[in-house]
């Protein structure tokens, strides 16, 4: 009988393996489409490329405004659309509105979804109101709104599947990333680290929104997800990991969020994301590598049991948070074929590692600039290996609570924030929107109070001594650590790049100008002004035979927080005010989306 009843399981089990995957490789195949634009990273690597190539080199300068969208809300617009078949679904900022348009319809709106919020939420939000974007799978369309509320939508109808509560607005923890459908999940992220949360990445079935696994960011074993077998650069990270580098229950605030962008490898059955800062911005209240905050993470999405870990910035001191986006290819590093992992860090470092094992082969400045640290120590027999090597003239530690540490590069909003690169398997380069940013630091001493800021540092923003220029948008060689052209922008590039199969790289300035550049050599073909300025991603997509290239503006975000919340105090939006002062001279609020395409003639 226990051998029938065992078969049985086993079958069930296997069944339902089948189904998960028959979804996954529906999600995954559909992703391969380049007519659509099924996921918020474009497709399960991350990479943001697109095979269309209608618009190419030679005939992008001829672009020109194929129709335009008002989402009705002001702030900063990130993220972009979804584009399933005959629909797209565009999102706002808080209230976090979706838009679900018909483009064979003459861009009918089909539904509105307005959820409503309270607004207290807005004030617990760290750097604006912003949303990343909306994730599709199982005929539902996901938004993670600002109150935490995961939200699942009939994408035919707009009504509401089912909703989750991801976190609690009144420990300060917010929802501003997007979700990522893997096989019978979504998963989420949390934002919160200025507010001392223990950050988490979860797990929801996309059925019926039932929590599946939430591991986080530090903390005992059976919370951050991890066992025995789980490494860091090919070694077990041992019993206690997490809890061995925080002083005490700090790690019960100690930060650590997740609302950057997630990856996933099929094959591998991995899935890639980063934490963020500890909480507080002090460095001298929490002493220790304060793990696994400023980490990447490989996780089993059916279990979340983290396969290996890497800690880019043990023991913060600047707040180079860890969220950025992992994006994977698979290239040849000296010869020998690998599946890759490139990840650009806040911290000003570009990271290549190997996916499968996460071991460290490239870790280099993707801005000269960059003055913390001398270099990650690339020696395998050394004992800090695959650790930053900490220049005293830019330790906050060091200098100790209420000094002022000046010219630190790059500042607290990293070479690169949330904005995601883009990589062309054409030209095996990476695309990398860069903010060229120094700042001072001055810690200072803080107590943590539920719900509120827990930050304790004073941050100045300008660009490095010598350059006017605030931006960079550069093309990096992941193999080698190499910059191979560099565009200079007058303020941070904080959109998202797109690299398409004509030769072509978009992005969008802060100003508010879409820019199209030669893929190989970085020559700019193109640009247009849009309403405001863009901190949105740059997609593409085909309908009724045509391409075209769609982009949110509205200028907001960190480094536009001072337009975006009417702030005038330097030191205010965490250093970024004074710092990007002059934005308002050349550019100011909206909410579109602005749609391009080449002339019908």
């Amino acid at each position: 009988m226990r051998k029938v009843l065992l078969a049985t399981f086993l079958g069930s089990a296997a069944a339902l393996a089948v189904g998960s995957a028959s979804a996954n490789d529906e999600l995954n195949k559909m992703s391969q489409n380049p007519k659509d634009w099924v996921m918020p990273t474009g497709d399960y690597a991350n990479s943001r490329y697109s095979k269309l190539n209608q618009i190419n080199a030679q005939n992008v300068g001829k672009l020109q405004v194929a129709w335009t969208f008002s989402t009705g809300v002001l702030r900063g617009h990130e993220g972009g659309p979804l584009v399933i078949g005959n629909m797209m679904y565009v999102h706002t900022p808080f209230p976090n509105k979706v838009y679900a348009i018909d483009l064979s319809q003459e861009n009918k709106i089909v539904w509105k979804y307005e959820p409503k919020q309270d607004p207290n939420v807005i004030p617990v939000m760290c750097c604006d109101t912003v949303n990343r974007g909306l994730a599709f799978g199982d005929g539902k369309i996901f938004l993670h709104q600002a109150d935490t509320t995961l939200v699942a939508l009939d994408a035919k109808t707009g009504e509401v599947a089912w909703t989750a509560k991801n976190g609690d607005p009144g420990k300060g923890e917010t929802g501003t990333s997007a979700p990522m459908v893997i096989k019978d999940k979504v998963l989420i992220g949390i934002s919160g680290g200025e507010f001392g949360v223990q950050a988490h990445m979860s797990a929801y079935d996309i059925k019926t929104g039932k929590l599946a696994w939430r591991g986080f960011s530090e903390g005992p074993d059976d919370q951050i997800l991890v066992d025995d077998k789980t490494t860091a650069l090919g070694k077990p990270i041992g019993k206690d990991s997490s809890l061995k580098t925080w002083q005490g229950d700090q790690w019960k605030i100690g930060g650590g969020a997740t609302w950057g962008w997630i990856s996933y490898d099929p094959e591998l059955n991995l899935v890639y994301y980063g934490s963020g800062n500890p909480s507080t911005w002090n460095p001298k209240q929490r002493p220790g590598d304060n793990k696994w905050s400023m980490t990447i993470w490989a996780r089993n999405p059916d279990t979340g049991v983290a396969k290996w870990v890497y800690q880019m910035t043990p023991h913060d001191e600047w707040d180079y948070d860890g969220v950025n986006e992992m994006i994977l290819s698979d290239q040849s590093i000296n010869g020998q074929a690998r599946k890759l992992l490139t990840h650009f860090d806040r911290n000003g470092l570009g990271y290549t590692l190997d996916r499968t094992t996460g071991e460290l082969l490239v870790a280099e400045k993707y801005d000269p600039k960059v003055n913390w640290t001398s270099g990650v120590d690339m020696d395998k027999n050394s004992a800090t290996y695959g650790r930053p090597k900490v220049l005293d003239a830019a330790s906050t530690d060091k200098a100790g609570e209420d000094h002022n540490v000046k010219g630190i590069c790059p500042a607290a909003l990293g070479t690169k924030d949330e904005q995601p690169a883009a990589y062309s398997p054409d030209t095996q380069l990476f695309y990398v929107p860069t903010n060229h940013v120094c700042m001072d630091y001055e810690p200072f001493k803080v107590s943590y109070t539920a719900g509120q800021p827990y930050v304790g540092a004073t941050l100045s923003m300008y660009p490095p001594q010598g350059d006017t220029n605030m931006g960079n948008f550069i093309a990096w060689d992941g193999k080698t650590g190499k910059i191979v052209w560099s565009n200079k922008e007058q303020f941070s590039v904080w959109s998202g790049a797109l690299a398409t199969g004509g030769g072509v790289v978009f992005y969008g300035t802060l100003e508010g100008y879409l820019k199209a550049v030669d893929a190989k050599t970085g020559k700019e073909l193109y640009k247009f002004k849009t309403p405001s300025g863009i901190i949105g991603n740059v997609t593409t997509y085909e309908n009724g035979g045509k391409q075209y290239v769609a982009v949110l503006s509205g200028v907001g975000g960190w480094a536009g927080i001072g337009l975006a919340a009417g702030l005038t105090d330097p030191t205010a939006g965490l250093g970024a005010v004074g710092g990007y002062a002059a934005l308002s001279n050349y550019t100011a609020l909206g909410g579109t989306l602005t749609v391009f395409s080449l002339p019908t003639n």
